[in-house]
């Protein structure tokens, strides 16, 4: 999984998430990549300093994620604006998602941002597939037990 800093052609910068260099390039080539603020699929990689994971103990000294205004934030507040972004911007297809993505990736259905659940064996056959998919986690959101 590979994480790109973008930037469109009205200099709004977000984030996208490739299954690695190649699924950007061909997506950003399909016009797949477009900007969650306008729409603008005239898209660029944005120079980054990158980040680094820490793995064996510890912590950073300045851990949190720095906004445009400087301030900190929290890991929460961080996979909330994921979940937004989400839900603002990709269809839930539910239960459906893996056999709408093959149906998108063998030109049956138009090509768009999906969300949604799968099996074990449906991402087996979707990676068997070449259809590149992430899944993100959540925690249940309050009084919504269709995220787990």
């Amino acid at each position: 999984m590979i994480i790109y800093d973008l930037i469109c052609s009205e200099g709004h910068r977000f984030e996208g998430w490739f299954q690695d260099h190649e699924a950007f390039q061909e997506q950003l080539h399909r016009g797949m990549v477009e900007c969650p603020v306008c729409g603008s699929r005239d898209v660029e990689q944005h120079l980054t300093t990158g980040g680094i994971l820490r793995s064996r103990g510890g912590s950073p000294k300045d851990e949190g994620s720095r906004t445009e205004e400087g301030s900190k934030a929290s890991l929460g507040e961080l996979l909330h604006a994921l979940r937004v972004t989400l839900e603002k911007h990709f269809e839930d297809v539910g239960t459906d998602f893996a056999k709408t993505a093959l149906k998108m990736h063998y030109g049956l259905e138009e090509k768009r941002n999906i969300r949604g659940t799968t099996t074990e064996e449906e991402e087996r056959i979707l990676k068997e597939e070449g259809i590149p998919f992430i899944k993100v986690p959540f925690p249940a959101k309050e009084g919504d037990s269709e995220y787990h």
